[in-house]
């Protein structure tokens, strides 16, 4: 009988997500994606990278606990249209026992342009209690490796920024360019 070995995940620098496609019903009377539908793909990339630290259906079904965003911050930054297909990197900015501080890049998969940037809080909640708890050992010892990973990246340049009414002179311009 061979015995079950456990492997380290090997996380890239940022994680990217696979190719993922916009839906036709996401498309809104602007004719480009309903902001809504930039979350829905946003997700889609950390369930993509959370599946490498072992944060999957079978986590969430079988486990104590799962994913709650306790906040996020958009900013769009070029249309998407029906046919623009994207990718996602996901950048562990820090991390705690119970808590995930996430920076996410979405981009035109074969142009490479810039279309959003979602920054999160994701937290642990134990699915019992509904209370933010610390995430199991082997979870935290394999988010320990993705920062790692993670830490040698440079800062995001609009990592922690607020939302404000842009100065006269230009500074902190909001909104598509």
């Amino acid at each position: 009988m061979t015995a079950k070995r456990k492997l380290n995940p090997l996380f890239f620098a940022p994680f990217v997500s696979s190719v993922l496609r916009i839906e036709p019903d996401w498309i809104d009377g602007n004719g480009h994606l309903n902001m809504a539908y930039y979350n829905v793909l946003f997700e889609r990339a950390i369930d993509e990278a959370f599946e490498l630290i072992g944060l999957n259906e079978t986590y969430y079904s079988e486990g104590p606990g799962t994913i709650f965003i306790g906040e996020a911050h958009l900013r769009y930054r070029q249309e998407l249209y029906a046919d623009s297909p994207v990718r996602i990197t996901v950048q562990l900015i820090d991390y705690d026992a119970k808590r995930l501080h996430l920076y996410l890049e979405m981009r035109h998969s074969r142009e490479g342009w810039l279309a959003a940037t979602s920054e999160l809080m994701a937290l642990h909640v134990d699915k019992t209690l509904r209370k933010v708890s610390p995430f199991p050992p082997d979870i935290l010892d394999a988010i320990a490796i993705m920062q790692s990973a993670h830490k040698a990246l440079p800062r995001p340049e609009h990592l922690g920024s607020t939302i404000e009414i842009p100065s006269r002179s230009g500074k902190g311009k909001v909104g598509l360019h």
